[in-house]
């Protein structure tokens, strides 16, 4: 996830949104999108609409307790799980909350969302956050790349820079195994059907021969594959062309990496993963100026309260130390993509890897997320708010 432009197709609300609180919401509707994937309706109340007011790209944290000793059950006890997605509204009620949930293994939120969740039951969601958005550049040719359920944000990105700016062009890819894979197909083609002449809608199929040999589009997209694309969809670089981009990491990195060898402005690209190569993080590095054996302190400033803790010798990151006395500090994936705990250094130094949710411009600025950072001083302070 990176950091948005000042000027967005919708504006930010002044201020930053809220970081902290849960929220109850009934599920209404349990819709299979595929075989592993499913379309979950939540129904917001009058009183928290503002809460979840939201624009297209955010995401929400989902809190999921299951139950000890069972795979997939709610629960009141036993392990918290929590998941990030982006909020994708139905095409025909843009007031409902609707998220789109893959199962990516056993006993995981996605699994349990899959097989065992049912209207009538109440999930906790943490308020709408995140930065993807397209820039705001009325006439502009939005190029939009998505792997798998990177279509989730990009979608709703698509239909709402089509509906606001009359003059603007949208060119959406979705690169999925097979055709059974491409979930909300049929709104795009809706979404077509409204804009047929401002709209371009591609598929590429990994995993599945159409005829001989598949055809030109139907193969893994290397960096030939998405140079061939950006022609087909006449995705000229320059200054009124913007690309965003939502997948997996190998995916977005061969994008960017096409874009950059092009000569695309990077302001003009924005991306978000929803998957990491899985690199756990380190456990702290030793630092000679620790005021104990092997003792650091953080401080967080998070919604205008000072929260601090101190790291101990066997906490992975900083994020585990806060929790044990914070649990309200936010995070989901605790793998460096979703950007639930990105905070700004403000104070001392840290060290991290795998931040797959910063840029280099976040990077440069002092952002680090809290789930893979560790100390490098004695002494340091986080702002969740900046």
């Amino acid at each position: 996830m990176n950091t948005a432009p000042p000027a967005l197709l919708d504006e930010a609300p002044a201020g930053p949104p809220r970081r902290t609180g849960w929220y109850p919401l009934d599920v209404t509707e349990v819709r299979h999108l595929s075989a592993d994937t499913v379309a979950v309706t939540l129904h917001v109340p009058t009183g928290l609409r503002d809460v979840f007011a939201h624009h297209p790209g955010r995401h929400v944290v989902v809190r999921h307790r299951q139950a000890s000793g069972t795979s997939g059950t709610s629960g009141t006890s036993g392990t918290e799980l929590r998941r990030s997605y982006s909020i994708c509204p139905p095409p025909h009620t843009p007031t409902a909350l609707r998220l789109v949930i893959k199962r990516s293994g056993s006993g995981g939120f996605g699994e349990y969302a899959t097989t065992r969740l049912a209207p009538g039951a109440r999930l906790e969601l943490s308020a709408p956050t995140g930065t993807f958005a397209l820039p705001r550049l009325p006439g502009a040719h939005h190029v939009l790349l998505a792997g798998g359920t990177g279509i989730t944000p990009l979608a709703p990105m698509a239909a709402h820079a089509l509906r606001r700016d009359p003059a603007c062009r949208v060119s959406l890819v979705h690169s999925v195994r097979t055709s059974a894979d491409a979930v909300l197909a049929d709104e795009l083609a809706e979404l077509k059907d409204e804009f047929v002449d401002r709209l371009t809608v591609l598929y590429v199929l990994t995993r599945e021969d159409r005829g001989s040999g598949g055809g030109p589009l139907a193969r893994r997209l290397d960096a030939s594959g998405v140079r061939r694309l950006l022609a087909a969809v006449d995705a000229r670089p320059g200054p009124d062309t913007t690309f965003a981009l939502c997948g997996p990491p190998g995916l977005v990195a061969t994008a960017r990496h096409v874009l950059a060898d092009r000569g695309v402005d990077p302001s003009l690209v924005r991306w978000e993963l929803f998957t990491s190569d899985g690199t756990p993080p380190r456990a702290p590095e030793p630092a000679g100026q620790a005021p104990g054996a092997g003792e650091y302190r953080v401080t967080a400033l998070l919604d205008g309260r000072r929260r601090a803790a101190t790291v101990l010798p066997h906490d992975p990151v900083l994020l585990d130390a806060l929790l044990r006395s914070h649990p309200d500090v936010p995070y989901a994936c605790r793998e460096g993509v979703c950007g639930s705990c990105r905070a700004k250094v403000v104070a001392g130094q840290v060290t991290a890897d795998g931040q797959h949710a910063l840029d280099d411009r976040e990077r440069a600025a002092g952002y680090t997320l809290v789930c893979r950072a560790r100390p490098r001083t004695p002494d340091i302070t986080l702002d969740f708010d900046a």
